[in-house]
């Protein structure tokens, strides 16, 4: 039978030494020192626990124990034999604080009637807590059916916490790397994250990698603010949700803990660590209330299903804190809430990635439909254009035929009207065969210009206004008229055939306009090569003139129209001056320069 008698804790003077009698004092554990001496700023705490063994029972004399925790590393004397000592005594200290340890105690070291349990127990001050977990003794079965217990709620749970959030963490985050757009994927990566740093420091038995005690309390604080605040931004995200006053006051309040945690005397940690707990407690209550109104509000059935997971969290807070405080008596529960909360918010965030996906194939399959549907437009749009492109060239052939029959047939007639009328007698038999022919050359070099594609531009100026000359010299010397031809003798750069025909139609009607029009008795043609990219040809006749400004408004002279355009057409430009005793069609061609060989 076995039997605890007392529990007792003390501090000595000197710290290498235990507690004088006057310096016990009863307790019960769970103890905390630092609550009943405030002013605790580090060094050994001494817990003295007598107890009495009958070895006579059925035990057979082994007897296990059990030490919940130590807080923060500590040391354990069985009857002064010494039983376990943690690694650092000494900064930066081990953390025994959250891990339960069993032993069967070795039965030499054992009396028959009184033995005592002395714990040396090593703290950092600066408000940081320290003591001693509750203590077990009795039988090795019964202690490890309670260390396995203790090691399932105080360990296990937490590192399944640790695991499932990391995970989780991770997962999210490469999610929003994808989907930048989806904000409220980083904001959970990030507050899993540094939960999971959080969560860590209740299973680490060592500061590393940080320096002491103190500064790991600084970092674990600092974690769980900015955890709650990104998971207080994950839920506005979430919820679509836009509070730029109350996320501005809240990273102000936050920024503000973190650099007092960073820049505040280690005396003072204690307390800014309480108030940053308490901060973020009550933020995260206060926004687990919100979104339950703004989920009440929205009526979307993934923010009722998130406001459900959030209403467990203030129900499990509220009992566990009762179980600390000794209120009532049970087992936490919250790292099985908080396995369970961070499932289902995985889930719900899951959900609307689905819902996300489906709306996506959606807008997909209405995208192909109206590319289809748009390219049936197209292809009769196209159609309809090519019809009208096919009607506009017909018009424009028809349009090039005239101007071409007027230029160059026109000019014929002109010549043979004009011979017909100051002839002095009949015409003969050969004359009528000879302009027929004449008639027929015009019309068949008419028809075989029509198109550039078989027109050879001639190696020369001479080559080409010679046939023109010919022609026209003719009928000026019937008519009268003095002609002056000034070309030449080779090109510096060759018009295309394009240019070519223009500028021989443009010939053939300023001359035919000579006759019909003017009554000149002089004309002189000039053609001039300033530079190989730029022809300049010169129409003059000394007649009597007439109103260019008018002709173009009235819009009655087919010549001056046609002449225009065909100049424009080949990129060149057409001015005409014009009066009593002088008329000057002056045309100029740019050409392209021809690559050297």
């Amino acid at each position: 039978m076995m039997q605890i008698l007392n529990v007792q804790a003390g501090k000595a003077d000197d710290d290498s030494a235990r507690p004088t009698p006057s310096q016990w004092q009863t307790v019960t554990l769970p103890d905390e020192w630092n609550r009943r001496h405030p002013d605790y700023d580090g060094g050994s705490i001494w817990y003295r626990i007598d107890w009495q063994c009958d070895r006579s029972g059925p035990m057979g004399g082994q007897i296990a124990l059990l030490v919940q925790s130590v807080v923060m590393a500590g040391e354990i004397f069985v009857n002064e034999h010494l039983l376990f000592s943690d690694e650092h005594l000494t900064e930066p200290l081990s953390r025994s604080w959250n891990m339960p340890r069993r032993w069967v105690l070795p039965d030499v070291w054992l009396h028959s009637g009184l033995n005592t349990l002395f714990v040396r127990v090593v703290g950092t001050g600066g408000g940081q807590p320290v003591g001693l977990g509750p203590v077990f003794l009795g039988d090795p079965q019964q202690i490890q059916q309670r260390y396995d217990d203790l090691r399932w709620h105080y360990r296990t749970l937490f590192e399944i916490n640790l695991i499932v959030s990391g995970v989780i963490g991770v997962l999210f985050f490469c999610i929003w790397i994808i989907r930048r757009d989806q904000s409220f994927y980083g904001w959970y990566a990030l507050s899993s994250l540094f939960w999971v740093a959080f969560i860590a420091n209740i299973l680490v038995t060592s500061p590393w990698p940080f320096p002491n005690s103190l500064m790991v309390a600084r970092a674990n604080t600092m974690a769980l603010l900015l955890s709650v605040a990104c998971f207080c931004l994950f839920t506005w995200r979430f919820g679509g949700q836009v509070v730029p006053r109350i996320e501005r006051a809240l990273w102000i309040v936050t920024i503000t803990l973190l650099a007092m945690l960073v820049l505040a005397p280690d005396a003072w940690t204690g307390k800014i660590q309480r108030t940053g707990f308490l901060v973020a407690s009550v933020t995260f209550q206060i926004n687990c209330l919100h979104f339950l109104i703004h989920a009440w509000r929205s009526r979307q059935t993934e923010h009722a299903l998130l406001a459900v997971c959030l209403l467990v969290v203030p129900i499990a807070g509220l009992h566990d804190a009762l179980v600390i405080t000794n209120l009532i008596q049970s087992k936490p529960i919250f790292p099985y809430a908080n396995v369970a909360i961070t499932l289902s918010l995985s889930a719900i965030i899951g959900l609307r990635h689905a819902r996300n996906l489906r709306r996506i194939e959606h807008f997909n399959e209405e995208l192909a439909d109206g590319v289809e549907r748009a390219r049936s437009e197209l292809a009769k749009t196209l159609d309809r254009e090519y019809a009208l492109a096919l009607a506009n060239t017909r018009l424009n052939d028809r349009l090039q035929v005239a101007h071409d029959l007027h230029d160059g047939l026109g000019g014929s007639l002109v010549h043979m009207m004009a011979s017909v009328e100051q002839g002095a007698g009949p015409l003969q038999r050969p004359q009528v065969l000879s302009m027929l022919k004449f008639i027929r050359d015009d019309l068949r070099h008419t028809i075989d210009s029509n198109s550039s594609a078989g027109v050879t531009v001639p190696a020369t100026p001479q080559e080409w206004i010679a046939p023109l000359r010919h022609r026209f010299t003719t009928l000026f010397d019937e008519l009268d008229i003095a002609s002056e031809w000034q070309f030449p003798p080779t090109w510096r750069e060759m018009p295309n055939a394009l240019q070519y025909l223009a500028m021989t139609r443009l010939v053939e009607e300023a001359l035919t306009n000579v006759i019909k029009h003017s009554r000149a008795r002089h004309v002189r043609l000039r053609l001039d090569q300033p530079e190989a990219a730029a022809l300049l040809l010169r129409i003059e006749d000394d007649g009597v003139g007439f109103d260019v400004a008018a002709v173009r408004q009235a819009d009655i002279s087919i010549g001056m129209r046609s002449m225009s355009v065909r100049i424009a057409r080949v990129g060149g430009t057409l001015d005409v001056t014009s009066r009593p005793g002088e008329t000057v069609l002056a045309a100029q061609l740019k050409l392209e320069e021809s690559s050297p060989v």
